[in-house]
């Protein structure tokens, strides 16, 4: 069982990620809540994630871009400071590309053990600590 962390910063996504979380909450089993820090740009990788979530974009301006399984690109999608949130659903392949330096209210959901990323040499599966689970 996880227990809750309270009042704790960290990058979002890795280290190489851009986005840096500043976690109001995260108690995996239960739920989340953070501010999100994405810096301009994106990275390489499209993922899923291993929650389900909700956001407000507070400041800035992003695209979503989504890709299936094969990697080929679905839609695209362009958010702005907004009172209505964004659901993404723990099974939806995306990134996020950061126009500006923009913001972000998250409320996260129960995790999942383990989410997916395609990277440029295939599929991975990661588990908590964005370990590679063994196949």
């Amino acid at each position: 069982m996880h227990w809750p962390k309270l009042f704790f910063k960290r990058a979002d996504g890795g280290e190489k990620s851009g986005v840096t979380g500043y976690m109001l909450i995260e108690w995996k089993s239960v739920f989340s809540i953070g501010l999100l820090h994405f810096k301009e740009g994106s990275r390489e990788a499209f993922h899923t994630h291993a929650f389900n979530a909700i956001t407000w974009w507070l400041k800035g301006l992003v695209v979503e871009v989504h890709a299936n399984a094969d990697n080929i690109l679905d839609k695209f999608k362009l958010f702005r400071p907004s009172l209505k949130p964004k659901f993404t659903s723990r099974d939806c392949y995306h990134k996020i590309i950061a126009y500006t330096d923009t913001w972000a209210l998250t409320f996260r959901g129960p995790w999942k053990n383990e989410w997916k990323e395609l990277r440029p040499d295939g599929e991975v599966v990661l588990t908590h600590g964005r370990k590679i689970q063994s196949l």
